[in-house]
């Protein structure tokens, strides 16, 4: 039999995190971010064609959970993939952390 050592509290963490990224429109925001270095919120509603507005609220709930950070650049904001996170959620799903 293995020994599994669980950190509950990790793994709320990571249920919560798979839960923001859980629809259809974060899944696409955080595929289309994986394969790019950084894009802004233009770049983003156009690449899935939705609103404005619809993106910013979905950027809103993946930065709300550190699923990707932000960059101010003057009037642009480019959001990109914290890696690190999405490193501790994958860990954390192959029980590797």
């Amino acid at each position: 039999m293995i020994n599994i050592k669980l950190d509950i509290n990790k793994l709320e963490t990571n249920a919560e995190r798979l839960k923001a990224i859980a629809h259809p429109i974060r899944i696409g925001i955080v595929e289309f971010l994986q394969n790019n270095d950084e894009k802004n919120v233009t770049d983003i509603y156009k690449k899935l064609n939705i609103n404005q507005a619809c993106a910013s609220h979905h950027l809103s709930i993946l930065k709300n959970k550190n699923i990707i950070i932000s960059r101010r650049d003057g009037k642009n904001v480019y959001y990109s993939i914290n890696k690190k996170i999405m490193e501790e959620i994958l860990c954390c799903m192959n029980n590797t952390h």
